[in-house]
Parts: C-alpha cells; sequence; structure tokens
C-alpha cells in the first residue's frame, strides 16, 4: 500500500506515524514545501524571544526519526493529483504514485488588502524565513506596528515584547482576540497589553502603508492617525489552503469537507488539521477548527483509516488556550452561546480574573470562556466535551461559576 501525505506540519507527522504503526510494510511519503524539517509554527514565538534555535522547532528532535520509522521525507510541491491513475505530480516534474492520500496542507496567511501591504519590511509570522525577517528588524528600540490581535498576533506579541521594541498593534474588531473571547474578556485583555506597554487600536483598520521618510514605513490608520514604524508584521489570520482540493475536484467550502472518518468526497483520500471542514460537536456544523489539538486528533483518525483501521470522531470540539504576555486565556465549544441557552459571567477586573459560563436548555454547559483562571481549564473541557446534563448542578453553577471542578468531580461520579 502507497500512502502519500502532502503537508508535513503536526496533522502529516502524526498521520505518518499512525499509519506506520498500523502497516510495518506500507509505503508513507511525506511531503512538506519548505527546506527544513517538518516543523511546528507554534514553536516560532520562542524562536524569536531567543529560547529555542531552529532545531528546536522541529516536531521530531532526533534526526533521524523519520528514517528509523522509513517515513521518506520529500521537498517539493504537488501540481496536480490523477485520481483516475493513482498518480501525484510536482512541480519539478517527479511523478510518484499512490493508493492512498491525505491532505495535510495546513493554512496560510491572509494579505489584508490594504495599499503596501507587500512592501519590503512588511512580514507576516508564519514560517522560519518570516522568523528571519522578523529579527533582522525587530531590534530593540525598533518601532513595530502589529495589524491584528487575534490568536496568532496575542501569541507573537510577547516574542516582540520579549526583543525590546516600541509596539503597536492595530485591530479592526471592537476588542482584542474577538473570534475567541467575549466582550469583557477581550477589553481585559486590551488593558492588560497596555499596562505592558503596548499601545492597542481597537474598531481601527489600516488605511494604506507607504514608504517614508529615512526608509521607514508609515502606517495610515482609519482613525486618522498615522504610524511610523521600521517594521510591520501582517497577523491578520490565516486561510486553509484548499487550492489542490479543489482541483482534485473534491467537496470544499472554507476548508476541505470530511466525514467523521476525515475521508473527503473521493474515497481515497483523506484530510486533517487545518485545512478541513469537520462536523462540529454539539452543532453538528461543518467547521475549520485551525488548533494543533485538533490537527492531531485528526491526523490519528485519518491514519487509522488509512491504514484499513476504523476510527471516528464524535464531533470537534472548539478549544483556544492562549497566553499573551503572561496572561492566560481560554475558550471552550460554544463559548458565544446557543439559541434557547443562557449564560453567567462573574469578573474580577482588578485581579484580571474572569468566567463565563453558557446552558443550553438541556442543562448542559456547552462553552465557557476563562481569563487568568487555569486551574478550571481540565474540569471545563471536561464538562463541554461529555455532553451529559448537569441536572441541579446546572443552577448551582448559575449561582456560582467557580465552583466548576466540583460539578465536574460530581456529573463524573454519577456517570460512572
Amino acid at each position: 500500500m502507497n500512502h502519500f501525505i502532502v503537508g508535513n506540519g503536526p496533522a502529516g507527522v502524526i498521520a505518518a506515524e499512525t499509519i506506520r504503526k498500523r502497516d510495518p510494510a506500507a509505503s508513507v511519503r511525506l511531503l512538506g514545501d519548505e527546506p527544513s524539517p517538518p516543523y511546528s509554527r507554534m514553536a516560532i514565538p520562542y524562536l524569536l524571544m531567543g529560547r529555542i534555535d531552529a532545531a528546536g522547532t522541529w516536531l521530531r528532535k532526533d534526526p533521524r526519526h523519520f528514517e528509523r520509522l522509513r517515513i521518506e521525507l520529500l521537498t517539493g510541491r504537488a501540481q496536480s493529483v490523477d485520481l483516475m491513475q493513482g498518480v501525484v505530480r510536482l512541480e519539478d516534474g517527479r511523478r510518484l504514485p499512490f493508493d492512498r492520500m491525505l491532505l495535510a496542507t495546513g493554512s496560510t496567511p491572509v494579505r489584508p488588502p490594504i495599499p503596501g501591504i507587500d512592501l519590503p519590511g512588511v512580514h507576516p509570522c508564519w514560517t522560519l524565513e518570516d522568523a528571519r525577517n522578523i529579527e533582522r528588524l525587530a531590534r530593540p528600540g525598533a518601532r513595530v506596528v502589529q495589524l491584528g490581535a487575534g490568536f496568532i498576533g496575542c501569541i507573537i506579541m510577547e516574542s516582540l515584547a520579549a526583543r525590546g521594541v516600541e509596539l503597536t498593534v492595530v485591530e479592526m474588531g471592537d476588542r482584542m482576540v474577538p473570534r475567541m473571547m467575549t466582550p469583557v474578556a477581550g477589553g481585559l485583555i486590551k488593558r492588560w497589553c497596555e499596562s505592558k506597554g503596548v499601545k492597542v487600536h481597537t474598531s481601527t483598520r489600516a488605511e494604506s502603508i507607504e514608504r517614508g521618510e529615512g526608509g521607514r514605513l508609515r502606517v495610515r490608520l482609519s482613525d486618522g492617525s498615522t504610524l511610523m514604524a521600521d517594521l510591520v508584521i501582517s497577523a491578520a489570520g490565516v486561510r486553509p489552503k484548499i487550492e489542490l482540493a479543489r482541483a482534485m475536484n473534491l467537496t470544499t467550502d472554507v476548508g476541505v469537507r470530511v466525514d467523521r472518518a476525515m475521508r473527503t468526497s473521493h474515497p481515497a483520500v483523506f484530510a486533517a488539521g487545518d485545512v478541513s471542514q469537520a462536523e462540529e460537536l454539539y452543532t453538528g456544523r461543518f467547521i475549520v477548527n485551525a488548533i494543533q489539538p485538533n490537527a492531531a486528533e485528526e491526523a490519528r483518525i485519518a491514519g487509522t483509516n488509512m491504514a484499513g483501521g476504523c476510527a471516528a470522531s464524535r464531533g470537534m470540539l472548539t478549544l483556544n488556550v492562549l497566553d499573551t504576555l503572561g496572561l492566560i486565556a481560554a475558550s471552550f465549544g460554544q463559548w458565544q452561546g446557543v439559541p434557547g441557552g443562557d449564560g453567567i459571567e462573574e469578573v474580577d477586573a482588578a485581579n484580571y480574573r474572569y468566567i463565563c459560563l453558557q446552558f443550553d436548555g438541556e442543562k448542559r454547559l456547552v462553552g465557557a470562556t476563562t481569563l487568568g483562571m487555569t486551574e478550571q481549564v481540565g474540569a471545563l473541557r471536561g464538562l463541554i466535551d461529555g455532553c451529559r446534563p448537569l441536572g441541579a448542578w446546572a443552577e448551582r453553577l448559575r449561582a456560582n461559576p467557580m465552583d466548576v471542578m466540583k460539578a465536574y468531580l460530581a456529573t463524573s461520579q454519577a456517570a460512572a
């Protein structure tokens, strides 16, 4: 059996290892389009902080790991796929056979339609090459403007602050991390960042980027102000890389549609990670859930099924945990609430502590948002992922949201 995996990020690597474990005799090829060994994009901020070197970003630290597993690492780009013949053609002309394929092509940074976004000195922070460009420009005292205060932007922030730059963040939304945090929590994160010396503009967009005097960049904002910068970082989010899937005539929407076995609309092709669009827990909607734990779970399911096993997802659970300059935020499941449901929130603004719980009409906890409360994360995930009616504990949590751990232990014992 020939297995071909397009994409060597976490999803591709875990799927390859899963296939090898279940099928020692199979051919497993893993294709990446960068010259480095498979690495984690989530480690790039630590590289910028100087805590690790490039090798520290590698997903597998043993240089011979893939050789020992007989997983063939290839470098190149897939240009086309002949599903009838079972052949993938690379841009350099190589033609390689496959029986089953996994698309783990991941995401690509969104380039917002801003005049000047392609000027020298404007960079995303997504690849090792991006990191090298940022290292060169983000020297102590440099003026840095970051466009975007979403999940990726907040991760980058700490590494920039550690490099001693003068940082200004511009976010179109009315709060920081608007796709992950409630208005109250997003506002607290903004206040926290400002207390650490970061200037934050919310409800503001960059109108244009121009080359100014002395080679600096001039960023004009929608509020009429102008920012001078030595470096502009575009952190406006990412989108799934579905171009190859579309060329293969697979069913796509925002991402590549998959069933609970991670199989696409073609029986020999699977998808996992940021590129996949899978069924969501509770709602049944098909969503792109671009987080590394999700990528790992989907990869294990896909790899198991590609190797002849039987595995299925229960439904994807949205789970985000974010460290913004030392303040830990988390959101789970349907954190914005559901029709027919209700919620409760508790705020300790002075100490940057916050919790919001969302319930459905069946007295189940379906979503949550927390700030500065890491001790609750595991219990919240267990309650939401368990899909169990809470009974009397639903009212107790509405009265005291801090009783999350007690509710988790009590309902777990009752279920057992």
